[in-house]
C-alpha cells in the first residue's frame, strides 16, 4: 500500500482500465502537474485534469472518424505528449495502440501495418506522414492520418489526412453534445481488452506482436511497486523509445497509476541536458545510455584543470574500492569511510547536480547486461544503480534487486506477485497477473510460449539457494564447439561490452574447434581515447584497424578470457569495419543481434579465421545519398586473442 505521507487515486486493484484510473486521477489531483514538455525552449505544462480532457477529446474524435474497438492505431514518432494521449484514447475505445520505432524502414512499417491491418496512424510529423503517405500509394489500407506538428505538412491535401486540433475540436464538439459522452467513454473499455500493443525484440526472426491488457499492465505495476522499484509521485523523464514495452510500462501505465510527473525532453539530442533541467526521481535506461553518461562524466573530467582531475581521481578511486568491498558483503575501511563525505562533497555531489542526478530514489538499467565497471562506478558515485529483469511479454517487469542485496552476477529475486521456476531444460519460466495472454494471430507461437500460464521467457538461467537469479542468456543461442563444449555466445558477448571500447559482439564458432569474436568498437569511446593519445584516423573503418586500437581491445579480450574456462575462451578476434545496423537487419531496434543474420554477412571474416589466415578482404556495397551504389574494401586484421 502507498506510503502513509502518499495520496493515492488507485487502491492495486487490477480489476480496471487506465482510463479509469486516470479518471480518478484528474479528480483526485486536478491541478497537480502531470506532464511536461520541453518545446522551444520553455517547459509547457498538463495538470491530470487538463490531461484527461485531452484523452477523452482524443477518443470521442477518433470515434468521429469510425475508429472501432479492436481496431489497430499505428503511433509513430518520438516521445510526445499527444502521442501518449493517442494511445491512452485508442485503449479506451477498446482499440489496440501499436508504437512503432521513429527510425523504423519503409519495410518494417509495411510488415506491422499488413500485420495489423491498421486503417489509423498517429503521426509525429511530417517525416513520419510522408513514410505512410509512400507506403498508402504502394497498397497500404490506411485510411486516417493524424499529425500532430503541422510544420510542412499545411500544403498537403492528401484524403484522409487530419490534424491534431482538427481531431480535438471533433471530439469536443461530440462531447459538447451529451453529457453522458465523457462518463461513457471512461467506463467503455473492459480490464482485460488491450491497452497497448507491442513487437517483441525480433532477434531470432520477425518480430511478433504481444497484446497487453489494462489488467496486464496495471499487475506489473503493482508488482513493482510493492517490489519497492518506484512509488507515488515520482519524477521521470519519458525518453525511451515509446515502441519499447520497457517506456509503455512506466510512462503510461506506472505513470497513470502511481500519477507519476512526466517530463517529455525536446527531442533525443538534448536528453542530458533536459536530464539536468528535471532532476527525475526515478531513471530506467538500457547499459549503453548508461555507458554514454558516463563518457560524457569522463570527457567533462578530462576538460577540467590538472588539480581537478586529481581530486576527482583520487576521490573516486576510493569510493570505487569502497563499493566493491560492500559488494562482496564487506564493509568499507575506516580511511574510505572518512573520505566518503568529504568526496560526496568535492566530486560525487558536483557531477550528480551536473547531470541531473541528485534527487534519484530509483535508477535502474534491464535490456542485457551492464559492465561491471559501469556499474560500480555509478554506485560509488552514490547512485543506487539496481538490475531489471522482464520481457515484453510480461509488462517489463519480473525481477530486480533490492537496495540492500546487490550482486553483480544475479538479477536479484523475482517480484512479489510473480512465480518463476527453471524448467528441466535450464529455461526461465515465469507466472504472474503481468504475462499476456498470446501474440496477436499467431495461435501457435503462443501455444509455444504459454503453458498452463507460465511463460516460456526463451532465457537459461538458475537460482540461487537464497533465491537470486542468474541470467545465462538466450535458450537458442546455446551451442557446442567441435569438442563438446556448451556455451552461450550471449554470456561472452555481454563480458566484453563490459569494456567500454566494445560497442557489439558476436561471439562464433559453432562446430568449430575454438572460439572467435567478430567486435564492433565504440567509436565515441576508442575516438576520445585515440585523441588523448595523439593518433589520428579519418574513420570508423580506419580507427578500428589501428594496431593501438586493435591492441587496446585484445586487452579487453584477455580480461574476458580471464574469467571463461579454458575450452570458452576466445582464440581471435577481428575489429570490425563498421557497426552493427538495425536497418541492415544485424541487429534489433533495441540492438540485440540478429546471430542468422551476422554469421551469414561476415562468413568469408568467419572462414578466414579458422583458416588461420592473419588478414582478411572485407568488401561492402554501400549506397550513396544520390542513389548510387558503390562498393567499398577494406583489409582486416586477425589478431590472436
Amino acid at each position: 500500500m502507498p506510503r502513509a505521507d502518499q495520496a493515492s487515486a488507485w487502491n492495486f486493484e487490477t480489476d480496471t482500465t487506465l482510463i479509469r484510473v486516470l479518471a480518478r486521477d484528474a479528480e483526485a489531483f486536478p491541478d497537480r502537474v502531470a506532464v511536461r514538455e520541453k518545446s522551444k525552449g520553455i517547459w509547457q505544462e498538463a495538470t491530470w485534469r487538463e490531461l484527461l480532457e485531452i484523452v477523452l477529446r482524443c477518443a470521442a474524435g477518433l470515434e468521429t472518424l469510425g475508429f472501432k474497438a479492436g481496431e489497430v492505431m499505428l503511433v509513430l514518432g518520438d516521445n510526445r505528449p499527444r502521442l501518449y494521449a493517442g494511445m491512452l484514447a485508442a485503449g479506451a475505445l477498446g482499440g489496440y495502440a501499436m508504437p512503432a520505432y521513429p527510425d523504423a524502414t519503409l519495410d518494417e512499417i509495411r510488415h506491422f501495418v499488413h500485420e495489423a491491418g491498421a486503417r489509423f496512424m498517429l503521426a509525429e510529423d511530417q517525416e513520419q506522414v510522408d513514410k505512410i503517405l509512400e507506403l498508402r500509394d504502394k497498397g497500404a489500407a490506411i485510411e486516417h492520418i493524424i499529425y500532430d506538428d503541422p510544420r510542412g505538412l499545411t500544403a498537403y491535401s492528401h484524403p484522409g489526412l487530419v490534424s491534431w486540433d482538427a481531431l480535438q475540436a471533433r471530439g469536443a464538439e461530440r462531447l459538447a453534445a451529451s453529457a453522458d459522452v465523457r462518463a461513457e467513454l471512461v467506463a467503455r473499455a473492459r480490464p482485460d481488452d488491450p491497452a497497448v500493443f507491442v513487437h517483441s525484440s525480433g532477434s531470432t526472426g520477425k518480430p511478433k506482436g504481444v497484446v497487453l491488457s489494462h489488467r496486464n499492465l496495471l499487475a506489473g505495476v503493482r508488482n513493482a511497486y510493492q517490489g519497492k522499484a518506484f512509488d507515488f509521485g515520482e519524477s521521470i523523464l519519458a525518453y525511451l523509445p515509446m515502441a519499447w514495452v520497457g517506456d509503455f510500462a512506466v510512462t503510461m501505465a506506472a505513470g497513470v497509476a502511481l500519477h507519476f510527473t512526466i517530463n517529455i525532453p525536446e527531442r533525443q539530442e538534448t536528453v542530458l541536458q533536459n536530464l539536468r533541467e528535471i532532476a527525475p526521481t526515478f531513471y530506467l535506461a538500457a547499459p549503453r545510455s548508461w555507458d554514454n553518461l558516463l563518457t560524457a562524466i569522463q570527457v567533462r573530467v578530462e576538460d577540467s584543470s590538472w588539480l581537478k582531475k586529481r581530486v576527482y581521481e583520487f576521490f573516486m578511486a576510493s569510493a570505487i574500492s569502497a563499493e566493491k568491498r560492500k559488494l562482496d558483503g564487506h564493509e568499507p575501511t575506516l580511511k574510505q569511510r572518512l573520505l566518503g563525505p568529504l568526496g560526496e562533497w568535492l566530486v560525487s555531489g558536483p557531477i550528480k547536480d551536473q547531470f541531473g542526478l541528485t534527487r534519484l530514489r530509483g535508477a535502474f538499467t534491464g535490456g542485457e547486461a551492464m559492465g561491471e565497471d559501469t556499474f560500480v562506478f555509478y554506485r560509488a558515485l552514490g547512485i543506487k544503480l539496481r538490475q531489471l529483469y522482464g520481457q515484453t511479454e510480461s509488462c517489463a517487469y519480473n525481477a530486480i534487486q533490492s537496495l540492500d542485496e546487490v550482486r553483480l552476477h544475479t538479477v536479484g529475486r523475482p517480484l512479489p506477485g510473480v512465480e518463476l521456476k527453471i524448467s528441466d531444460t535450464g529455461e526461465i519460466l515465469i507466472r504472474s497477473g503481468s504475462v499476456f495472454s498470446g501474440y496477436f494471430k499467431q495461435e501457435e507461437a503462443t501455444r509455444e510460449s504459454l503453458e498452463d500460464g507460465w511463460l516460456h521467457t526463451g532465457d537459461a538461467g538458475y537460482v540461487e539457494p537464497d533465491g537470486h537469479l542468474v541470467v545465462l542468456g538466450r535458450v537458442s543461442d546455446v551451442v557446442h564447439t567441435a569438442k563438446g563444449e556448451r556455451y552461450i555466445p550471449n554470456y561472452i558477448e555481454n563480458r566484453l561490452k563490459f569494456s567500454p571500447y566494445i560497442k557489439d559482439a558476436a561471439v562464433v564458432g559453432r562446430g568449430r574447434d575454438t572460439l572467435a569474436a567478430l567486435i564492433c568498437i565504440d567509436k565515441d569511446a576508442v575516438g576520445l581515447w585515440a585523441e588523448l593519445r595523439g593518433i589520428s584516423y579519418i574513420s570508423y573503418a580506419d580507427l578500428s584497424q589501428k594496431p593501438q586500437v586493435i591492441e587496446l581491445v585484445a586487452s579487453a579480450v584477455k580480461h574476458v578470457n580471464s574469467t571463461l574456462l579454458e575450452g570458452l575462451q576466445l582464440r581471435q578476434f577481428v575489429c570490425l569495419h563498421k557497426e552493427f545496423d538495425a536497418d541492415d537487419g544485424e541487429i534489433t531496434r533495441t540492438r540485440k543481434i540478429r546471430r542468422n543474420v551476422v554469421e551469414e554477412r561476415y562468413q568469408p571474416i568467419i572462414d578466414a579465421i579458422y583458416d588461420r589466415k592473419r588478414t582478411v578482404l572485407m568488401k561492402a556495397q554501400i549506397s550513396y545519398e544520390s542513389g548510387e551504389v558503390g562498393v567499398i574494401e577494406r583489409t582486416l586484421t586477425i589478431q590472436e586473442a
